[in-house]
C-alpha cells in the first residue's frame, strides 16, 4: 500500500479558493466603505460635491477599489476638523 505525503502548503485549488475568498472580503468591505463615504463623507471632504449625484456614481468604483485610502483620508479629515491646518476640511 502506498501512502501519499500531503503537501504542507496546500493544493493549488486551496490557494485559489483562499485568494478568491480574500478578494470577496476586500470587495464587500470596499462596497460598505464606498456606500458610507458616498452617502455622508464626500460632502465633508469636498463641499462642492453637495448634490452632485452623477459625480458620486463616477467615483463609486474607485472608492470600492481604493477603500483603504478612502477610509484613511476620511478618518484623518474627521480627526483634524477644526484643528487650524489649511488642509483641514
Amino acid at each position: 500500500m502506498s501512502t501519499m505525503i500531503r503537501n504542507k502548503r496546500g493544493s493549488p485549488m486551496e490557494i485559489a479558493d483562499a485568494l478568491l475568498t480574500l478578494a470577496g472580503v476586500y470587495l464587500w468591505i470596499g462596497v460598505a466603505v464606498a456606500v458610507a463615504f458616498l452617502a455622508w463623507g464626500v460632502d465633508r471632504i469636498d463641499p462642492s460635491a453637495r448634490g452632485a449625484w452623477l459625480f458620486r456614481i463616477l467615483v463609486a468604483p474607485g472608492a470600492v477599489g481604493l477603500w483603504p485610502l478612502v477610509a484613511a483620508r476620511w478618518i484623518a479629515r474627521e480627526r483634524c476638523r477644526g484643528c487650524g491646518s489649511p488642509d483641514a476640511g
